[in-house]
């Protein structure tokens, strides 16, 4: 092959240098990380590898969650009795201990762990924001209200023809948004009702949460939603504060009583006067309304097999 001038011979060159280096990255790389993923868009961790992720949670079961890094790559966290879960500390300044019912959907974590025989991150430690925190708290108290609202257009729409499948996928697409919570079916429930100004829980309703203790370890993969609530009379700071009081109560019941690890049960919320069930201007209804409302619930997935 004959070239002309120095640009020919530049080519050649670089030909020859091609044809080198291209069996080379044809060839298999050794892995630079100690995870991988075995699919577009998860991530497994290799048995006995350490790793440290940083991620949004994207969905919460009774013993994991998911978290969703800035690449759209999802990772199934296991926790355990051992996990450390804190808020990170400040200038000068050390973290607050959380229990694990504080991780809630969309909050921004770093995790910490080692990987098991199933790909699954057993997490040493969780750290997040403590306004993270907060903004989650929030969102979730929102969550409510909006998830009653989406379930009622969800029984109503009866459309036909493509106008009904396209409504349908919507509000599929808005519950995913918006809670995870959306993919429980409720398996029992029972309310403790409490005196005015009171957190004390009567013997008859220890023994009704004994009974739902009962049910709900019968039952694979369950979670226990646990929230508080007040009547109308004080004002509204002190009956938020004395719904949480209540909800607090029956979580330390259930974990002192019967061991129910804390990660099954979802954070204890209190919501004050703002979800009543009965009429405020009577003394019956005022009864009805001092209450904590306990839901055992399992996953939508779980339920479908049969467990």
């Amino acid at each position: 092959m004959r070239f002309h001038g120095w640009a020919s011979y530049r080519f050649a060159v670089l030909v020859v240098l091609l044809g080198l280096v291209t069996p080379a990255l044809a060839q298999d790389p050794a892995p630079s990380t100690k995870h991988h993923a075995t699919q577009p868009g998860t991530r497994t961790i290799s048995p006995g590898d350490k790793a440290k992720l940083k991620g949004s949670i994207v969905r919460r079961d009774a013993d994991t969650f998911i978290i969703r890094d800035e690449h759209d790559i999802e990772t199934v966290v296991l926790l355990t009795g051992d996990t450390s879960v804190k808020s990170k500390g400040g200038f000068f300044r050390f973290g607050k201990n959380y229990e694990v019912t504080s991780l809630l959907r969309g909050l921004p974590v770093e995790v910490e762990g080692v990987g098991n025989r199933e790909g699954l991150l057993v997490a040493d430690k969780v750290r997040f924001s403590s306004s993270d925190l907060k903004v989650a708290r929030l969102v979730d108290k929102r969550v409510g209200p909006v998830e009653d609202a989406t379930e009622r257009l969800a029984g109503q729409v009866n459309e036909v023809g493509e106008v009904s499948r396209l409504a349908r996928a919507e509000a599929g697409r808005a519950h995913e948004r918006i809670s995870s919570l959306d993919d429980y079916n409720v398996q029992d429930s029972t309310s403790v009702h409490f005196n005015v100004n009171s957190t004390v829980i009567s013997p008859a309703d220890r023994q009704a949460l004994d009974a739902l203790v009962q049910k709900a370890t019968s039952i694979k993969g369950y979670v226990i939603e646990i929230t508080g609530h007040a009547d109308a009379t004080g004002n509204v700071q002190r009956n938020r504060q004395l719904s949480q009081q209540r909800a607090d109560a029956v979580v330390r019941y259930l974990q002192e009583n019967h061991d129910i690890p804390l990660r099954r049960m979802i954070t204890p919320f209190g919501y004050g006067q703002l979800r009543p069930v009965a009429d405020n201007a009577t003394a019956e209804g005022r009864r009805q309304n001092r209450r904590v409302e306990v839901k055992v619930l399992v996953n939508r997935g779980i339920a479908d097999t049969g467990q």
